[in-house]
């Protein structure tokens, strides 16, 4: 198993692996800077978009990831989501990914939030899994924590296997295969 560089993300992305993508590292928009986006020398930094889902506990619900409660989120939609101390939210990614039968990825969370204890959590993409990420940001301090929309959130690291797998996401009918929207936890 190796770790696609730079230019074989180019490679990939270039036959739809990810949409909209950036070749570049981008740090810089309109003049202001961002967290970095992009491709980098062995990943691409994914974006979130300006939809999130807050956790809140209004309703004295259980955390039960067999039966969640939609109504422990307040849905927002904005620039920046202030997430409560210690709690968490859920985001979407800006890039659609489209994981080929030969690769899988891990995925990491930029140490600009890492730094000030936000840390993000994304399981692996499997071999043919497609779809906008979900993507669950924590707050890990007793402050709200500010998370910027449309910048850099996690960065996805790729491998390449030495044999293609017998069974993909895709082949088990994997139930996030192709999400489109921010999505809740299914059993």
């Amino acid at each position: 198993m190796s770790v696609l560089s730079d230019s074989e993300i180019i490679k990939r992305a270039s036959k739809g692996m990810i949409e909209p993508f950036k070749a570049k590292q981008v740090k810089e928009v309109n003049g202001n800077r961002v967290i970095s986006f992009g491709t980098s020398s062995y990943g691409y930094d994914m974006r979130i978009s300006d939809e999130f889902k807050i956790f809140t506990n209004v309703n004295t619900a259980i955390v039960d990831p067999k039966n969640f409660d939609a109504n422990a989120y307040v849905d927002f939609k904005g620039d920046v989501c202030i997430i409560p101390p210690n709690s968490f939210c859920l985001a979407k990614s800006v890039e659609y990914f489209r994981i080929p039968r030969d690769i899988l990825t891990i995925c990491v969370g930029k140490s600009t939030y890492a730094r000030c204890g936000i840390i993000v959590n994304v399981t692996p993409f499997e071999p043919e899994w497609e779809g906008y990420v979900t993507i669950e940001i924590s707050n890990t301090t007793p402050l709200p924590a500010k998370i910027y929309a449309n910048e850099g959130i996690a960065q996805v690291i790729f491998f390449k296997a030495d044999k293609v797998c017998a069974t993909s996401y895709a082949d088990k009918g994997g139930k996030y295969q192709k999400q489109m929207e921010l999505t809740l936890a299914k059993l």
